[in-house]
């Protein structure tokens, strides 16, 4: 049994990573830290855990707690200040932050406004989306988890890039629940402000944009990214539009099949008519559903859990990949359905 801990487990990727490892059966969560909440049961702070997981929150993780594998849930900027010693101690370590997510500290510093203070283990790191990077996974100490919004719009735009269809630039629009903007409460997503309203909101300044660019051209050659993000009055789940031209004048059926071949045999990837977000909320499931417009033009729609395929669910399943599990091992199940 592989001992697990959760550093900075207050909040809601936190409290998701408890709620799916609590029944995971080859990994025991063991610690939850939270500064502010040490000594306090973990239950007061998610009460759904009752009953589940049996833990106060400690201050911090040291040597003593001889843990095989640790989930960072941590604000950007916190975590490269715990990877180091982790990585020191021989722990395996998932980073839930973008702290980790970019792979230059140039372009680290340009997008979240401070210096990168673990180069060294900043250019090891491997970016933790198991469909496309599954072999960097399996044998890293250190995997990026990937933003919510770059999962699911990498997801589906994935074949096209890897296939070199891409011609010219890609238009993302990304629309996402409340709980996206983490556990604290803001102005912007109090419920009488955000309740009945949509807001498109960092427009070309989203940290997430250049995590989708460098991204996808690892995988293949295309235009730029145009990333737009829109909150909307739900809590959970993320779908995704975007809209590009390819360079060949490919039906539906074509397109289609490119998906279908591209994601042949991926269990928690599902091409599909229409991609819907009740569909998927509380799995760690996508579903995608590439449109072809008329010649060369391609609509994709792809969504997800932000919280679960979108950061706790694929987590975990990087890890158990990191653990020579079966990357689906106790992150398998349908979605909530209504």
């Amino acid at each position: 049994m592989l001992k697990v801990g959760i550093i900075g487990a207050t909040g809601y990727t936190g409290g998701e990573l408890a709620r799916l490892l609590c029944n995971h059966p080859n990994m025991d969560l063991e610690v939850m830290t939270s500064r502010g909440k040490a000594g306090e049961e973990v239950s007061s702070v998610h009460g759904y855990l009752e009953g589940f997981v049996d833990l106060e929150f400690q201050e911090s993780i040291g040597p003593d707690d001889d843990l095989d594998l640790v989930f960072l849930a941590t604000p950007h900027g916190a975590s490269m200040e715990h990877v180091p010693k982790l990585m020191d101690m021989g722990v395996k370590v998932v980073d839930l932050s973008g702290d980790y997510r970019l792979g230059d500290a140039q372009v680290y510093s340009e997008w979240y406004g401070k210096e990168h203070t673990d180069q060294k283990n900043l250019a090891n790191a491997a970016y933790g989306i198991p469909e496309l990077f599954r072999d960097e996974i399996a044998g890293a100490q250190l995997v990026a988890n990937p933003g919510c919004y770059p999962t699911a719009s990498i997801l589906a735009l994935a074949p096209l890039f890897s296939g070199g269809l891409v011609s010219g630039d890609v238009i993302i629009d990304a629309k996402s629940g409340t709980s996206g903007a983490g556990a604290s409460p803001s102005a912007r997503t109090h419920h009488p402000v955000c309740g009945e309203s949509v807001l498109a909101y960092n427009t070309g300044k989203h940290r997430h944009q250049p995590e989708i660019d460098i991204t996808l051209h690892r995988l293949g050659p295309g235009g730029g990214v145009f990333f737009s993000p829109h909150l909307v009055p739900f809590v959970r789940g993320i779908l995704v539009s975007c809209y590009l031209n390819i360079k060949e004048k490919s039906d539906q059926a074509s397109v289609l099949n490119t998906y279908q071949e591209f994601y042949e045999g991926e269990r928690f990837v599902k091409v599909t008519d229409e991609a819907s977000i009740r569909d998927v909320v509380g799995s760690n499931r996508c579903q995608i559903a590439p449109v072809v417009m008329g010649p060369g033009k391609v609509a994709v729609f792809a969504s997800i859990d932000n919280l679960v395929k979108g950061a706790s669910g694929q987590a975990i399943q990087c890890a158990n990949l990191m653990s020579g599990l079966p990357e689906h091992t106790g992150i398998h199940f349908p979605g909530l359905g209504v």
